[in-house]
């Protein structure tokens, strides 16, 4: 059901089981978390410079697979303390740039996913929202602090309550995804500025990642976050790719990153 290929520097995990729109129970979520374990490693060798998470089919990920569950004796925490959420931190502390490309219904644990992610491309016409007011369950997987940091506590509180669906085009005007694009353009696209940012400096793109994600969980102020800046820059200007980045503004070509990263980052 997942699957891991690497290219040219880019790791490409597939959700693939699209006859059932890519939704996830325990097996598959262990195939994932084994799939962002084998690109860590890659990535950590320096054959990985960033990754594309996407999904088969028409949708990109239904949520977690609730078939053969038996509500009486389901253990919610366990699914979901036990496996969803050790795998979200992992995701979120892959060692290099990550992107989504998000088709169809993204509910539940495939939100979980993208708000793992760094950077999420949507189609214009995919589908978001809290589904659980007809399961008598509630948002899961971190959604609640997604919606509450994006929409603001009434807009999000509305989604829950009416389990109304909201379109990729509009979750990105409402600030929650980074781009949205045509459904036959989206993989494509995404691809294209994958295999860009891939072949960038990544070793200075992880250390903006781990930056962002400080301020944001610490609520930095500008003047921190400022002398957190500086700290990193001081760290960067000591590795290969910044070298190389001023010489090949010096002498007007295009730079040849390698990846490399700072020592004693955050």
């Amino acid at each position: 059901m997942i699957s891991l290929s690497i290219s040219n520097g880019v790791a490409e995990v597939v959700l693939d089981a699209p006859q059932k729109l890519n939704s996830l129970d325990e097996h598959a979520l262990n195939e994932l978390r084994q799939a962002y374990d084998d690109a860590a490693a890659a990535a950590e060798r320096g054959e990985v410079r960033a990754l594309l998470l996407r999904g088969e089919g028409r949708a990109f990920c239904a949520g977690r697979d609730i078939q053969k569950v038996t509500p009486e004796s389901d253990d919610a925490a366990a699914y979901l303390g036990g496996l969803v959420e050790p795998l979200l931190k992992k995701m979120a502390a892959f060692p290099a740039p990550t992107f989504a490309a998000v088709q169809g219904a993204c509910l539940g644990v495939g939100l979980g996913l993208v708000l793992a992610t760094d950077v999420v491309y949507v189609a214009e016409n995919a589908k978001f929202g809290s589904p659980f007011a007809k399961l008598g369950a509630t948002l899961d997987s971190g959604g609640h602090w997604y919606f509450t940091e994006r929409l603001g506590m009434h807009r999000t509180l509305d989604l829950i309550y009416t389990a109304d669906l909201i379109s990729g085009a509009e979750a990105v005007a409402q600030g929650m995804f980074s781009r949205a694009m045509p459904a036959d353009t989206l993989l494509d696209s995404t691809r294209e500025i994958v295999a860009r940012v891939a072949s960038g400096a990544t070793g200075a793109f992880v250390a903006s990642k781990e930056l962002v994600a400080h301020i944001r969980d610490q609520r930095l102020g500008l003047w921190e976050a400022m002398q957190e800046e500086n700290s990193e820059q001081a760290r960067l200007c000591k590795t290969e790719d910044y070298a190389e980045g001023f010489r090949a503004f010096q002498e007007k070509r295009e730079p040849r990153f390698v990846g490399s990263q700072a020592s004693g980052r955050l």
